[in-house]
């Protein structure tokens, strides 16, 4: 089949969550592209706190954002029409086309599936309208039995548009076998007539002793396992919502320089720390339990999609405590976006934005105070950090809501082309920003760590490290499954 012949849709649905249905459009978008096909990256709708802002201004899950990288496109909010950003343990934010129209409960939201999933059809042919392929990515699972009425992200989709589907599952996690199986028995008969076949996922040691699992499957399916993927040992491709800690594990016996990021319930945009894991002179640990806190040399306060919870749970866990004997014995303390918030004085919600109406009293590390109004900041930002050498290119995005003030703004961190942003306390131990990707930019993670107390830095380029993974994944998936061979799955000649 040639690639210009025709407007082709594939859909990658997964056994479990975190089964490798990101991973694998990533690899499969970037051998399209490698090719010269235009191709883009889709999600229906994604529950994240793991967010990115588009050129436009609107706000999209990370994962279709590494996507489109991997495409060499810029994101556009069509690429996830719907973002779901839980804000508590039974509602969330929800975004579409990039704007939050409000908060939902679960059952709410349940009910108003039927309207959106008329706006995600609508997304899609858009994209398909402009590109050659359109690369889909499923949520969870789609033999979730509840949420089948009305499903909008798994097989309510694929029906409504009429694709294929390919189903991945991970064989790293154990029972394998059960999980396609069982996945394929629970689907209906036209979801089961559009699925081409399986995708086994991190598969270690010899693929031959898997070949009696392969024909079992095949014989009691009728569908054939695609491709057996091989674990890619320290693969780094920014996650979507977990933390893939073991991606970032450090060498026992070696000395690092120590980073500490509590997470909080409703943390955001973890993968605001990626470039400092990999970093190879320091050991960030993203830590829950305090008594797993064994001292730092820097702690890093995450975004939040409910500050004033977040802030309360810091306080109630002992973490405040933590922080102020970290500062009283020379340690550092940075807060970004939410952490910046609660910094200072104290958090203003007059109006319920994020949570019940209410004040809290922040940690007071900086002389600042928030107020909680008005419209959400959704932009990517340049400028310039105000460094012990000279000014130091910055480019990040901003995705918050609220307005600060205090006597700490007095000397801002850094001249945005959307003004001055940041502060920093009188004793230099204690800065804030409203800037996320701050650690990416390779000079600015450098002097922010030298602030820190590491002494002699190694210069780490964590974007161009980004970039070659994305590479390598697809070097790697690309022998199982070479772009010949996804046609004809798209195409229907598998």
């Amino acid at each position: 089949m040639s690639p210009s012949s025709q407007k082709l849709t594939l859909m990658v649905q997964g056994t479990t969550s975190d089964a490798g249905k990101s991973i694998l459009v990533t690899a499969l978008c970037r051998i399209l592209a490698r090719k010269g096909i235009k191709v883009a990256p889709f999600k229906s709708q994604n529950m994240a706190l793991n967010s990115a802002v588009t050129a436009d201004g609107g706000e999209i899950g990370r994962a279709q954002t590494v996507q489109a990288e991997a495409c060499f496109i810029s994101p556009d909010v069509r690429m996830n029409p719907i973002l779901l950003k839980p804000n508590s343990d039974l509602g969330s934010q929800v975004i579409l086309r990039g704007k939050a129209i409000g908060n939902m409960k679960a059952v709410e939201y349940h009910l108003h599936k039927p309207k959106l999933l008329q706006d995600v059809v609508l997304a899609h042919q858009e994209l398909l309208q402009e590109f050659d392929v359109v690369m889909v990515e499923g949520a969870g699972s789609p033999a979730e039995i509840n949420l089948r009425e009305h499903d909008l992200a798994n097989m309510g989709f694929a029906e409504a548009v009429d694709c294929p589907v390919i189903i991945v599952a991970d064989i790293d996690r154990g029972g394998v076998f059960a999980h396609l199986y069982g996945t394929y028995e629970l689907l209906s008969k036209s979801e089961q007539a559009r699925t081409r076949g399986f995708i086994i996922n991190r598969f270690r040691g010899d693929k031959a002793l898997l070949q009696g699992g392969l024909d079992w499957l095949e014989e009691k399916t009728g569908k054939p396992v695609l491709a057996v993927l091989p674990y890619i040992h320290n693969l780094h491709i920014e996650a979507e919502d977990s933390l893939a800690v073991e991606q970032f594990t450090k060498r026992e016996g070696e000395q690092h320089f120590k980073v500490v990021v509590p997470i909080y319930p409703r943390a955001s945009n973890h993968t605001d720390f990626d470039a400092l894991r990999m970093h190879p002179q320091v050991d960030c640990q993203l830590l829950r339990d305090t008594q797993k806190f064994t001292g730092t040399d820097l702690i890093v306060l995450p975004g939040s999609k409910n500050t004033r919870g977040d802030l309360a749970w810091l306080k109630e866990t002992g973490w405040d405590k933590i922080i102020q004997r970290h500062l009283r014995l020379g340690g550092k303390v940075i807060g970004i976006c939410g952490g910046y918030q609660m910094l200072g004085t104290a958090v203003h919600d007059p109006d319920g934005t994020e949570s019940a109406a209410g004040t809290s009293q922040g940690l007071g590390h900086l002389a600042i105070e928030t107020l909680l109004q008005g419209e959400k900041q959704l932009r990517n930002v340049q400028g310039q950090w105000h460094g012990r050498n000279g000014d130091i290119t910055v480019t990040g995005y901003e995705i918050h809501v609220g307005q600060t003030t205090g006597n700490d703004l007095a000397e801002p961190l850094m001249q945005l082309n959307t003004g001055p942003d940041g502060a920093r306390n009188s004793e230099n131990t204690v800065l804030g920003s409203y800037v996320h990707g701050l650690f990416d930019e390779p000079q600015l993670l450098e002097e922010l760590l030298q602030w820190a107390g590491l002494e002699q830095t190694q210069a780490f380029d964590y974007p161009a490290l980004r970039a070659a993974q994305i590479e390598r994944l697809a070097d790697e998936v690309e022998v199982e499954l070479p772009v010949e061979k996804i046609y004809a799955i798209m195409g229907g000649e598998i």
